[in-house]
């Protein structure tokens, strides 16, 4: 989770997908922490590596994919992910941000308040975010 200087939260438009938004997310490479995953995710998908750590989730957060969203490439070996997320709070500006940089994860991004995130976000990961935005609602509110 990004967090700008006024506590609204970084989304992206899935690439090819329209209405479909969420927060930066990736793997983590074998060898990589938690934090260091998401600070490579965080240039990968946003462009810049401008953020200070705040804090790292205390739980994992484990959800399954809609067998008619699940990814074809897969060929049923994976049902869904299990999650560890990051608060960021952004130090850079709005001008160093680059969707482009590295693979084309998103076509848009803005900033959001929590509430918008939640209308925002498809339906089967909704429970996560929930999750996350309570666990982080003292970096947000």
């Amino acid at each position: 989770m990004l967090i700008g200087p006024d506590r609204r939260i970084f989304v992206g438009e899935r690439a090819g997908m329209p209405g479909a938004w969420q927060m930066p997310q990736g793997g983590i490479d074998r060898g990589e922490t938690v934090i260091e995953a998401a600070c490579r995710e965080l240039a990968e998908e946003v462009g810049t590596t401008h953020a200070l750590l705040l804090r790292e989730s205390c739980a994992w957060r484990l959800y399954d994919f809609p067998p008619e969203v699940a990814p074809g490439h897969w060929k049923g070996r994976w049902r869904g992910q299990a999650q560890k997320w990051v608060a960021l709070a952004f130090t850079g500006s709005d001008s160093e941000i680059d969707i482009h940089a590295h693979d084309h994860e998103f076509d848009a991004w803005t900033w959001a308040r929590p509430a918008d995130v939640l209308g925002w976000i498809v339906p089967f990961k909704r429970p996560i975010y929930e999750a996350v935005l309570e666990e982080f609602s003292d970096l947000i509110s």
